[in-house]
């Protein structure tokens, strides 16, 4: 078996010293992969900021508040918790904090005036998605709860060793309060702090249950075979609101293991048989070759041809409320 310096569970089907996808089984990227990326990539240029109007959230809800901060950072409020996914308010996404992509706009929420966080979703350990410097400060401030997959509990207790962690694998179920509880499902991804420890933590997204209202975020996930998504369905119900990326997809033959591009995200809604859903994903960080509005228009427009109401699928800017009733 590898060594794994995050993670040394027992063999599973995804697991045998590092973790491995099922839908279907494949590897990431090799370092060559990244590099032809590199020497062929024709990015579209990115606007140099975006303006973005920032919400002021209530202190909390009982009946769902979606809050989009940007990017994967979601705040969901409901049933009185305050929960917050993926959170990242750092100027760039990389390991240093003049390193990685910067952010063309400001989170949809001044960190000021974010609630008080009970739980913290953290979906996979890539740098836009686990951000030591902002969870350091929700921790210091809120103590929440940060539910993740396996492994990645150790990358946050290296800098925070007071965090409050809970692991678990794909579809362990964690309860946040009486009429409350998460999910952790698969997710089609990979991933990595740097080039020594590839797959060593797991990647996932998270079912929400809480009272009569149920809420899928997917986290980073490619589409695969598809079999995730009528699975999740399948097991945990169709969800009121899907919160699905359809952000950095190009090019296919490079992405397409880890990120579905908005046709696809548009699959996984009707799949799911959500109600509602909101894009993530896209717009704020230059992490791959198309344009930063591409993935909204390209969405409208695959909505449109599939002759599904425009409002079902939607992906709003920071900033954006979503309330259900």
């Amino acid at each position: 078996m590898v060594k794994n310096r995050y993670f040394s569970g027992m063999e599973s089907d995804h697991f045998n010293g590092r973790f491995f996808n099922l839908f279907p089984r494949t590897e990431q990227s090799s370092i060559k992969d990244i590099i032809r990326w590199k020497r062929t990539s024709q990015p579209a240029k990115w606007p140099d900021s975006v303006s973005v109007t920032q919400a002021v959230p209530d202190e909390s809800s009982q009946e769902p508040c979606i809050t989009l901060s940007g990017h994967a950072s979601v705040l969901i409020q409901i049933q009185g918790l305050n929960i917050l996914t993926d959170p990242i308010w750092s100027e760039r996404a990389g390991p240093f904090s003049w390193a990685g992509p910067r952010r063309v706009c400001r989170p949809g929420i001044a960190f000021e005036n974010i609630p008080k966080i009970d739980v913290i979703l953290l979906s996979h350990n890539h740098y836009d998605h686990l951000d030591i410097a902002t969870l350091r400060k929700l921790i210091e401030r809120d103590n929440p709860r940060v539910i993740t997959p396996y492994g990645n509990d150790r990358i946050i207790h290296k800098s925070i060793p007071s965090a409050h962690t809970i692991t678990g694998d794909w579809w362990d179920r964690i309860k946040l309060q009486e009429d409350v509880e998460v999910t952790i499902t698969p997710a089609q991804h990979w991933s990595a702090r740097g080039i020594f420890d590839r797959r060593m933590a797991l990647w996932s997204g998270f079912f929400v249950r809480a009272g009569r209202w149920s809420i899928y975020f997917a986290g980073d996930t490619g589409y695969g075979d598809g079999r995730i998504f009528p699975l999740i369905r399948e097991s945990l119900g169709a969800p009121d609101i899907a919160l699905l990326p359809i952000g950095a997809y190009e090019p296919r033959w490079m992405m397409r293991d880890s990120h579905m591009d908005p046709a696809e995200a548009l699959t996984v809604c009707e799949a799911l048989e959500a109600r509602q859903a909101l894009a993530l994903h896209w717009g704020v960080f230059n992490l791959s070759d198309e344009g930063r509005d591409e993935p909204a228009e390209l969405l409208r427009r695959v909505v449109a041809q599939r002759g599904i109401d425009a409002q079902r699928f939607i992906a709003p800017e920071p900033g954006y409320v979503c309330r259900m009733e």
